[in-house]
Formats: C-alpha cells, sequence, structure tokens
C-alpha cells in the first residue's frame, strides 16, 4: 500500500514562531524527529506542506524559507531526502492562491503523482487550516496540540470527527 504523511511545519514539527524566516529561530518540537523516524521506517512517504504568508506580505523572502527548511531538515537528523517534498504556498491571505491551506491542491496532487491510497494517508497540523485541507482532499485528518490554536477550538476536534494528539510524536507512535 503506498501511504504517506502530510505535515504542517509550523506549531506540528517546530515551534510556530510568527513569520520565521531566520534559520537561528528553528526549534524543534520535541518527538518529531522521532516520529518522522519512525514513519519513515514504518514505509510511509513524508510531505511537508507549509503556508508561508510572510513572503506574500514581503516579510521574507521564498529563499529565506527555503533556508528555514534546511535547518529544520539539518536539525531532525533525517536521510537525505528527509521529505519526498516540500511544498511552499507563499501567498498572503487575500492574495489569490491555488495552494495555500485550506485549499486540499497540494495534497490532490501528491496523491496523483505518487500514486497514493488516499485512505493510507495522514494531514498532520495544528490549525483549522491543516485540518481543511484533509477533509477537502478526503484523507483523515490529524490534530496536535503544539501549536498556537487550542485544538479544541478548530469545529472538526469539537465535533469528535478529528483525532488530537499531545505532539506529532506521539501519533506516530500509533502508527502500524
Amino acid at each position: 500500500m503506498n501511504r504517506a504523511l502530510f505535515l504542517d511545519r509550523d506549531g506540528t514539527l517546530i515551534i510556530d514562531k510568527v513569520y520565521l524566516s531566520d534559520p537561528a529561530g528553528v526549534e524543534l518540537i520535541p518527538g518529531a524527529a522521532e516520529g518522522l523516524k519512525r514513519a519513515r521506517s514504518l514505509g510511509f512517504r513524508l510531505f511537508l506542506l507549509t503556508n508561508q504568508s510572510g513572503i506574500g506580505r514581503g516579510l521574507h523572502t521564498l529563499e529565506d524559507a527555503h533556508r528555514v527548511n534546511a535547518r529544520m531538515v539539518e536539525l531532525l537528523g533525517l536521510p537525505e531526502p528527509a521529505f519526498d517534498e516540500i511544498c511552499i504556498a507563499p501567498e498572503a491571505p487575500g492574495q489569490p492562491s491555488r495552494y495555500r491551506k485550506p485549499s486540499p491542491a497540494f495534497i490532490l496532487e501528491k496523491i496523483k503523482e505518487h500514486a497514493l491510497e488516499p485512505s493510507a494517508c495522514f494531514m498532520v497540523g495544528d490549525a483549522p487550516a491543516d485540518i481543511g485541507a484533509a477533509l477537502a482532499a478526503g484523507i483523515a485528518a490529524v490534530a496536535v496540540r503544539t501549536g498556537k490554536v487550542p485544538p479544541e477550538k478548530i469545529p472538526e476536534v469539537a465535533a469528535g470527527k478529528v483525532p488530537v494528539f499531545d505532539d506529532f510524536g506521539a501519533f506516530a507512535a500509533t502508527l502500524q
């Protein structure tokens, strides 16, 4: 079975520092590296999906986002490539966008491109946009408590439709 994890970056794998553009500011959330290693060892493909509205707002550049991602990958200590793909949506809210979550476009494209089985895919994130992207793409959504939005404020979580874990590592420990 071709299965995958679609992962948010800020608040899921690294501490959310609004408009992070300096690689020196990257801090891993405890359990992120171990969780990714576990998922990879179980045969999951890994895709990072990140909204980076600071680019669209003119606060930093796409190159800054790449440097932050490179530092995150370095800290994770995973064999290269750490992720099958890193997908960045640079638009600010209100700007025309095809990929900015909660759009499911990145997920749907990667499912098709890599012949993934949607029923064996998860989107893990800390924000309503992450959960919305998963549900719109028809894959399982997972919320984590490591972001700035309490999961109970996400309607689908409050309704009991989406499981919540303390962090990504705790979710990854449940994978088989």
